[in-house]
């Protein structure tokens, strides 16, 4: 009788670990979970399509998580996506030209930004706007576009 409470006591234990390993993967998966830069100075970028980019989506720079995707909004004057990086304080050296690009990783097709620096010598302020943009590639417009090419090839 106490062999098999014991038992019982182990299921339970192994149960309630996997349960909370669970919670934190989906936790990393999502983005949650993530430190948040809170000390950073805010860059804008407008784009012409996002595609899926969140708020919270991670700001890389050489492949390193530099900063953190603060907001995305709506221009109605240049019928633009505005999104606003938070990026962290140490990394205050970011060229004026600075090329920022929306790039898709991971099997779940996460979206992030992609820093590209420059070579400018004066260096990005709070509150300014990265004048370089590439929007998001949609799939659904690639293959549309290619769709449409071959129709033209063969009808010629």
């Amino acid at each position: 009788m106490a062999r098999t409470r014991s038992i019982e006591i182990l299921v339970g234990a192994f149960m309630a670990a996997g349960f909370v390993a669970l919670f934190f993967l989906a936790m990393r998966v999502s983005n949650l979970s993530a430190g948040t830069v809170t000390d950073g100075y805010l860059l804008k970028a407008r784009f012409d399509n996002v595609g899926s980019l969140k708020e919270r989506s991670p700001v890389t720079l050489a492949g390193v998580r530099i900063g953190r995707v603060e907001s995305i909004g709506f221009d109605k004057a240049t019928y633009e996506a505005l999104v606003t990086l938070r990026i962290g304080r140490e990394y205050d050296n970011l060229p004026t030209d600075t090329f920022a690009n929306i790039f898709t990783s991971g099997l779940l097709g996460e979206q992030y930004v992609g820093l590209d620096p420059g070579g400018a010598t004066e260096f990005l302020r709070d509150g300014d706007t990265i004048g370089h943009t590439q929007s998001a590639l949609v799939l659904e417009q690639m293959i549309g576009q290619f769709l449409f090419n071959k129709a033209a090839e063969t009808s010629q």
